[in-house]
């Protein structure tokens, strides 16, 4: 097994396991940058509806309040005001939801389904928890989700959701009085959930990983090329040569020329140590021959 080939197997053996490493090191990062991003989507959707329902509650519902008791006007309560903007914006960003689901709710699009349920549940059953996220698997890929908890901490809200006789004639008119009744204070009735599409920054994350893996391919075979070469042209091209001379002397050769030392590396000591030889060979055969 020649020198080049030995150098190259480790050489080669390095690489990879250079590139493996890095390889499970990015895409771990790049995954978790790609959910990081996603979080902060939600967050930021999670905030803009805080912010719908704050400002619904403090400056549009005081100005409709004689309005409503002649004819109940949904725009007043801060879960429509959000989920409503929030349709708005499904029309652009048809896979960002967000969804104020509630087991026994007034207005049955907020409903909560199987899974949405299973988030409520959770909160009731623990009331230190004020945040749940995960990730589940929809038909148009995997989507992040985050959630709070929705609690009655506001005695108002019992006016319309205690029971039917308290609530507002409009109200009853235009939801009847089947759902949306017997909350209590401080209960959990349901969870404000935000949906995003985790598939589109993991998808951008491979495409990134695959171009820094081809590109770190790319810089590993130029080096293994480079690398050769300098293997080629600084050693093994030196010391082949020096072995043919070397053979030639000792088949009694000895006009063959000397080499050029025109560095102080250790190839150009192995030349200087040749030539010596060489030379001190050439003078013991002119001694021998001298002396018959």
């Amino acid at each position: 097994m020649g020198v080049r080939l030995k150098f190259n197997l480790v050489l080669i053996m390095i690489l990879a396991v250079g590139l493996v490493f890095s390889g499970l090191m990015s895409y771990q990062i790049l995954q978790k940058n790609a959910e990081n991003e996603a979080i902060q989507n939600a967050e930021i959707m999670m905030q803009a509806a805080q912010s719908i329902r704050t400002y619904t509650v403090k400056q549009i519902k005081p100005l409709l309040t004689l309005q409503n008791k002649r004819q109940f006007i949904p725009q007043t309560v801060p879960a429509y005001a959000a989920t409503q903007n929030f349709q708005d914006l499904q029309k652009y960003y048809p896979d960002y939801t967000y969804k104020e689901a509630v087991l026994n709710p007034t207005n049955p699009t907020h409903r909560a389904t199987d899974w949405e349920a299973d988030i409520v549940q959770s909160y009731r059953n623990d009331a230190t928890k004020v945040s749940l996220q995960g990730i589940r698997d929809t038909i148009t890929g995997k989507q992040l989700f985050i959630s709070h908890p929705i609690k009655i901490k506001n005695a108002g809200c019992l006016s319309c959701h205690s029971v039917p006789s308290a609530a507002p004639e409009t109200m009853l008119a235009l939801y009847g009085n089947a759902n949306g009744f017997g909350w209590k204070m401080n209960e959990v009735i349901g969870a404000q959930i935000v949906s995003v599409p985790l598939e589109i920054p993991l998808k951008r994350a491979r495409q990134a990983f695959y171009t820094f893996m081809s590109s770190l391919l790319v810089i590993f075979v130029m080096i293994t090329i480079v690398l050769n070469l300098m293997l080629h042209f600084i050693i093994i091209k030196p010391i082949v040569s020096m072995s043919r001379r070397a053979h030639d002397i000792s088949m009694g050769k000895l006009d063959i020329p000397e080499f050029d030392v025109t560095g102080k590396d250790e190839i150009n000591d192995l030349a200087s140590s040749f030539n010596r030889m060489r030379r001190s060979l050439d003078n013991a055969m002119t001694i021998l021959s001298s002396s018959k």
